[in-house]
C-alpha cells in the first residue's frame, strides 16, 4: 500500500507540473544537449544510433501540451523513478515550442516492463501516438534503451513541439556491448571525461565499459608503480562503477597480467619477476611463484571495487617467453603449454574472488591445438585491428571447442593522430558479422594509446559510435549514415560540418601512397623511422598532395555550429591534430628532396625551418591534454615530440 501511495504522489506530481521545472536541468540517467530548432523530419528521415531493428511510420503527430502524465505501468518502483527524469528532459528537448492551451489534457506517457510483449533480453517496444506514448523494455536495460531512443528522437524534433508518430521494435545482436579505453599510455582521463563519455555511451546502448591498465591503479602495496602516473584511485573506481551501474553499463576490471608488465618490472624490486631480469622483456617469468604472489596481491587490492563478476587479465603479446628464465620448461613442454599452464594458474586467482577470466585470445591462437584445454569458465577475447582480420577463422575455433569469446575490433585512431577511417569502419564491421554468425557473446571496441596517445579524444567518436550500432543491429546499421549520425548525436553540429570533417580527415592517411599496418605514415614521419630512408613509394609530390588534401578538409572547421559545452575544445583538438599531420608530411618532404635521408639529414635551414613549426605546437599539445586528462604520462607523451624537436634543432 505504502508503494502504491508513492507512486501515485509522483505521478500526481508530474501531471501537475509537467516536468517543466526541469528543463534546465540536467537528467539523472541521460545528458544529451539541446539542439536548434529544425523543420519536422519524416520518420524515414530520423537517423538514430544505433538504427533499431524495425521503424514502422504512422501518420498524424503527437503534438506536446504543457503537461506530461507519465505513469509507471507493471514497472519497477526504482526503474520508474530513474527514468522519470530523462523521459521529461526528452521530451522538452522537443517541446519548446509546446501549445499554450492551459486546457489541454496532460500526454500520458508509460513505462513498463514487459518480457511478455518483448521477449528479447534488452529489447524494447517505443510506440508514439498522436495521444500517447508507451515504452515498454523486456527487462530494466530495454526500458531504460526505449528511452535513450525517444531521446535521440526528440533531439531531432527540438522546438517543433511536437514527435512523428511511429512504432518501433527494437533488440540487441550482442548482448555484451562495450568499449575498452586505455589509460595506461599514456592518458588517464579526469573523471569529469569518463563520466561525460558513460553518458555517451549509454545512450548509444553500449552495456560495458574497460579501462586497461598496467599501472595506473593506485595498489597500496606497490606506490613506485604508479606515483608519477595520476592513477585511479580505488574511490574514483567505486563511484564510477555506481555511476555506470545507473546507466546500465558494467565497468569491467582490466589488468594486464603476463605481457605488457614494464612499467613494473622497469623498478629494481620487481626486476627479478621478468622473464629477462636483465632487461628487453615486458613478460612475467611464468615459471617464478611470486610472479603469481604478486597479482594475487594486485587482484585482492583491485578486484573489490567493482560490482562487475568478470575481469580482464590480458596476457596478450608475450613475446619474450620462452627466451629467458623460461627457456628450459618451454623447450621441454612447448611454449604454448607453459602459457596455458600459467593462463590455468592465473584462472584460479580469478576464480577465488568469484570471477569470469577474460583474456586476449591472440597467444593461445598460436597454438590451436590447446584451445580445447582451456578452463570452460572462462572468455577468449579475439582481437584484430586491421579490414581483414581473420575474425570467422579464429571464431570458428574458439566456437568449436566451446569455448565463449568477444570479438575485439578498434578505432584505428592509435599511432595515426586522427584514426584511419575506412580501415576502422570495415574492421568494426567484419567483427560484428563474423562475431554473430560464429556465436560471439560480445562485442568490444579497443582503443589504445600506443606510443605516446597523441590522438585527442574526439578522434575515437566515430569508431565508438559504428562500432556501439554494428553491435546493436548489423544489418541496420552497417550503412548507417555515420557523418550524419555524427553531426546529430555525437556533435551535435547544426551546421552539418563536423561528421563528414571528422570522417574525412580520418581518411588522410590513404593519400600518400603509403599505409602501414596497424599506424599511418604521420606517426612514421613524426616517431618511428626518424633515421634512415623511407618507403620508395612515398614522394614529395604525394606528400604535397596529402598536405592540400588536409586544408580542403579543415577550411569549414568554424563554420561549425556544434551545441556541445566542449566545442571549442574540440575544434581546438581536430585543428591542432591537422597541424601536426601537415608538419609530419612537410618533414617527409623535406627528407625526400635531400635524398631520402634521415630527419637529421635534411640541410640545417630547412630543418631549422621545421623546428619554428614544431616549436609552438608542443605547449598547446600540453594545454588540450589537460583539459580532459590528468597530468601523469603527459611528459613521456610530450617527449617523443620534443626528442624530435632536438634532432631538427641540432646545429
Amino acid at each position: 500500500m505504502r508503494r502504491i501511495m508513492l507512486l501515485s504522489i509522483l505521478v500526481l506530481i508530474l501531471v501537475i507540473t509537467g516536468c517543466a521545472t526541469k528543463k534546465s536541468a540536467e537528467p539523472a540517467l541521460a545528458t544529451p544537449d539541446a539542439t536548434a530548432v529544425a523543420p519536422m523530419p519524416k520518420t524515414s528521415e530520423l537517423v538514430l544510433l544505433p538504427m533499431p531493428k524495425s521503424v514502422k511510420e504512422k501518420s498524424g503527430m503527437c503534438i506536446l501540451p504543457r503537461q506530461y502524465s507519465i505513469t509507471p505501468g507493471d514497472s519497477s518502483q526504482e526503474a520508474f523513478s530513474h527514468l522519470c527524469g530523462s523521459v521529461c528532459y526528452a521530451l522538452d528537448l522537443a517541446a519548446v515550442n509546446r501549445m499554450d492551451s492551459e486546457k489541454q489534457k496532460p500526454l500520458p506517457v508509460t513505462l513498463a516492463i514487459n518480457s511478455g510483449k518483448i521477449q528479447h533480453p534488452q529489447g524494447y517496444l517505443l510506440n508514439i501516438a498522436e495521444d500517447e506514448i508507451e515504452m515498454i523494455g523486456a527487462d530494466a536495460p530495454g526500458l531504460f534503451y526505449a528511452v535513450m531512443t525517444l531521446t535521440q528522437i526528440a533531439r531531432q524534433c527540438a522546438g517543433q513541439g511536437a514527435l512523428p508518430c511511429l512504432n518501433i521494435e527494437d533488440w540487441p545482436d550482442f548482448q555484451n556491448r562495450g568499449v575498452l579505453l586505455d589509460v595506461a599510455r599514456d592518458k588517464v582521463p579526469e573523471m569529469r571525461t569518463l563520466y561525460a563519455l558513460v553518458n555517451r555511451l549509454a545512450e548509444w546502448k553500449c552495456n560495458q565499459l574497460q579501462l586497461y591498465t598496467e599501472h595506473t591503479f593506485a595498489y597500496r602495496n606497490h606506490p613506485i608503480v604508479w606515483q608519477d602516473a595520476s592513477p585511479m584511485t580505488a574511490v574514483q573506481i567505486q563511484r564510477l562503477d555506481a555511476y555506470c551501474k545507473e546507466r546500465f553499463i558494467e565497468l569491467v576490471p582490466n589488468q594486464n597480467s603476463f605481457g605488457h608488465m614494464g612499467r613494473w618490472l622497469k623498478h629494481e624490486q620487481y626486476r627479478h619477476l621478468g622473464e629477462m631480469p636483465d632487461g628487453g622483456s615486458e613478460d612475467l617469468c611464468p615459471i617464478d611463484l611470486e610472479s603469481i604472489a604478486l597479482l594475487a596481491d594486485m587482484y585482492n587490492d583491485l578486484l573489490p571495487n567493482f560490482s562487475s563478476k568478470q575481469v580482464n587479465v590480458g596476457c596478450d603479446e608475450t613475446w619474450s617467453l620462452g627466451k629467458g628464465r623460461s627457456k628450459e620448461a618451454c623447450d621441454k613442454d612447448g611454449v604454448g603449454r607453459v602459457y596455458l599452464d600459467f593462463l590455468k594458474k592465473i584462472n584460479t586467482l580469478v576464480s577465488q574472488q568469484d570471477r569470469a577470466m577474460q583474456f586476449w585470445g591472440d597467444i593461445i591462437m598460436q597454438h590451436p591445438e590447446l584451445i580445447p584445454e582451456l578452463p570452460n569458465n572462462v572468455i577468449a577475447m579475439e582481437w584484430g585491428y586491421e579490414a581483414k582480420h581473420p575474425f570467422a577463422e579464429h571464431g570458428k575455433k574458439f566456437a568449436a571447442s566451446k569455448i565463449p569469446f568477444y570479438v575485439v575490433p578498434g578505432t584505428s585512431t592509435w599511432n595515426s593522430l586522427v584514426g584511419r577511417t575506412d580501415n576502422a569502419m570495415a574492421n568494426l564491421l567484419n567483427a560484428a558479422e563474423n562475431g554473430l554468425a560464429n556465436g560471439a557473446i560480445g562485442y568490444l571496441i579497443t582503443d589504445w594509446g600506443d606510443n605516446g596517445h597523441w590522438q585527442f579524444l574526439p578522434a575515437s567518436y566515430l569508431g565508438f559510435a559504428y562500432g556501439a550500432a554494428v553491435s546493436w543491429s548489423v544489418e541496420t546499421n552497417k550503412d548507417l549514415p555515420i557523418t550524419r549520425a555524427l553531426d546529430v548525436h555525437v556533435f551535435q553540429d547544426e551546421a552539418g560540418v563536423m561528421g563528414k570533417l571528422a570522417y574525412d580527415l580520418g581518411n588522410a592517411y590513404m593519400k600518400c601512397g603509403v599505409m602501414p599496418g596497424n599506424s599511418s605514415i604521420f606517426y612514421t614521419l613524426l616517431l618511428y623511422g626518424l633515421e634512415g630512408t623511407l618507403p620508395k613509394e612515398l614522394t614529395s609530390d604525394g606528400l604535397k598532395e596529402t598536405i592540400t588534401y588536409i586544408d580542403q578538409v579543415m577550411a569549414p572547421l568554424f563554420q561549425a555550429k556544434m551545441k556541445r559545452s566542449d566545442a571549442g575544445l574540440i575544434a581546438k583538438e581536430f585543428a591542432l591534430s591537422a597541424d601536426f599531420m601537415r608538419l609530419a608530411c612537410r618533414i617527409g618532404q623535406a627528407r625526400l628532396d635531400a635524398g631520402n635521408v634521415g630527419a637529421s639529414k635534411i640541410p640545417a635551414d630547412q630543418r631549422h625551418a621545421l623546428a619554428k613549426e614544431l616549436e609552438p605546437l608542443i605547449p598547446e599539445f600540453r594545454q588540450l591534454w589537460l583539459a580532459r586528462n590528468r597530468s601523469g604520462g603527459l611528459k613521456e607523451s610530450a617527449g617523443r615530440f620534443e626528442a624530435l624537436l632536438a634532432i631538427l634543432n641540432a646545429p
